[in-house]
């Protein structure tokens, strides 16, 4: 695996490295040691996968409060999202800073997602599905998020939104909220 490190502090891209013979190819989509050489040391408990029909559906931004923060790990196995993050952790120098990654099934390359990160993804096909390892179990008490459409994320979404949940779409503004949101 290929660790390429993104403008957001401990995001990192993962590019594969297929081993291919006549039959196809072969690669290591996760390997604590290569992990930890970089200096990644996460624990993963628990592998999500995520199907979505409309082009255009939108998941997030979702993350889970401390002290049931999650690293992920994140891969579309079949169509293509736009993939973003933004790093909610107040002593982080990229703080309230967000990137967007294109995951295709195609190009096979997988986003580490931090704890203290808020993670969304918005499907670019249809019939998308995102696998995803988890670092914590699910926690409902510690589940939070921040609204899309934000303006103060500024975030510029490739399509329009067809499809969100009343939860997502309802987050409360990061200008309504009272402290730390990690």
């Amino acid at each position: 695996m290929r660790f390429i490190p993104t403008d957001l502090k401990d995001a990192y891209l993962v590019e594969l490295e297929p081993r291919g013979d006549d039959r196809g190819f072969f690669a290591r989509t996760m390997c604590r040691e290569e992990f930890s050489v970089i200096g990644i040391e996460s624990d993963f408990v628990q592998q999500n996968i995520s199907y979505s029909a409309q082009r255009g559906t939108l998941r997030g931004l979702h993350f889970q409060k401390s002290p049931h923060g999650e690293d992920k790990l994140i891969r579309c196995i079949s169509g293509a999202i736009v993939d973003v993050i933004v790093d909610i952790r107040q002593d982080s120098p990229t703080y309230m800073q967000h990137q967007m990654f294109e995951l295709t099934s195609r190009n096979r390359l997988q986003l580490f997602v931090p704890k203290g990160f808020a993670h969304s993804f918005m499907t670019l096909e249809e019939n998308v599905e995102v696998s995803y390892l988890v670092t914590t179990r699910y926690t409902p008490s510690s589940e939070d998020g921040l609204r899309y459409d934000d303006e103060a994320l500024g975030i510029e979404w490739p399509l329009p939104v067809s499809v969100i949940s009343d939860k997502d779409a309802n987050w409360p503004l990061i200008s309504q909220r009272d402290g730390r949101l990690y």
